[in-house]
């Protein structure tokens, strides 16, 4: 099992961890490593193993038994099946990360300071767009910017939660990289600085969801062919 360069990533553990699946390294029924010598093999926090693991579970490549542990369930390549809900479970993540994203940008709306806005614009300049280089560079760089909108917030319960999530959050980001799933561009992303600004939280609340429509509409054409 190879080594992961970036923490914050599961899907890269995800496919590390499904690789070795594939490649027969453990048999139907077997039991996997407990989660604290996956995350030593993999050089991952033990938030991210839980987070690869509840992936392959949907997928059906693994189970979990109560008090027991987790155990391989399928060698195979699920298929489109499994395809399906896989996508379904991203849905799934963008709904709640946007839950999460409205809330936050209406609250630092109301609570916004000019330096707030500053610190915002700062972070936004310094993400970029990705052009197909650094992967885990940019999606670092992206979740800064919106952890900072989180941050901003004053809202420390919201604060816990993102940092709790931040490796499916990731893993969202990440799915927006690819070819199917549209990638909020540095418009969308200044838009909701600029609604912020207006102190205003229902412009900041209508522009993270016009951020978020295109996202969620491909997810559902995807889901649904």
């Amino acid at each position: 099992m190879r080594a992961i360069s970036r923490t914050n990533l599961a899907e890269e553990a995800i496919e590390a961890i499904r690789s070795d699946i594939l490649g027969k390294r453990w048999a139907v029924g077997d039991k996997l490593p407990n989660e604290a010598a996956l995350s030593a093999m993999l050089s991952v926090s033990r938030g991210t193993v839980r987070e690869a693991v509840r992936v392959l579970v949907s997928q059906g490549y693994l189970e979990t038994r109560q008090g027991s542990g987790t155990y391989v369930r399928s060698t195979s390549d699920a298929g489109r099946p499994l395809t399906m809900a896989r996508r379904a479970s991203l849905r799934d993540q963008f709904e709640a990360r946007l839950a999460l994203d409205v809330e936050a940008a209406r609250l630092t709306a109301i609570r916004k300071t000019p330096e707030t806005v500053t610190e915002l614009r700062r972070l936004l300049s310094e993400r970029g767009t990705y052009d197909g280089g650094d992967k885990a560079g940019f999606i670092e760089r992206d979740l800064a910017f919106h952890k900072a909108v989180i941050a901003a917030s004053g809202n420390r319960a919201m604060v816990e939660i993102y940092d709790f999530f931040s490796a499916s959050i990731a893993e969202t980001i990440a799915a927006t990289l690819g070819q199917d799933i549209p990638e909020p561009d540095m418009r969308a992303h200044a838009d909701i600085v600029d609604a912020i600004e207006t102190g205003n939280p229902d412009r900041a609340d209508a522009a993270v969801r016009r951020f978020m429509a295109p996202v969620l509409a491909a997810l559902d054409r995807m889901i649904l062919s």
